[in-house]
């Protein structure tokens, strides 16, 4: 099957929609679960960016596909990292908000 530039439009366009509503989630929501999804959405646009681009030069198909396999890995350790401390900071404060984070200073 030959994937044509209008599907490599049609990726790339939705990669950078992904990112753009991950960092939507990221900057207007002061929730840290909210966060976490945000960063997992842009996650998840970056990898089908990698993708997407190995429709113009099928040669780089099997080192994308390597490079999404580690960083869904990758990805997966960051988030669960992450939640462990959403849920230490609920414990702590009583809230995911991330103003009360503030308080975290040294």
């Amino acid at each position: 099957m030959s994937m044509s530039a209008a599907d490599f439009t049609l990726y790339a366009l939705t990669a950078a929609i992904l990112y753009v509503i991950g960092l939507y989630g990221m900057a207007v929501r002061r929730n840290m679960v909210r966060t976490v999804i945000g960063l997992e959405i842009i996650t998840a646009g970056i990898n089908l960016n990698f993708l997407a681009f190995t429709i113009l030069d099928s040669d780089l198909l099997l080192l994308a596909q390597y490079f999404v396999v580690i960083s869904i890995v990758i990805g997966a350790a960051v988030a669960t990292l992450a939640l462990m401390i959403v849920i230490q900071a609920y414990r702590h404060y009583g809230s995911v908000d991330l103003r009360k984070l503030s308080k975290l200073r040294w």
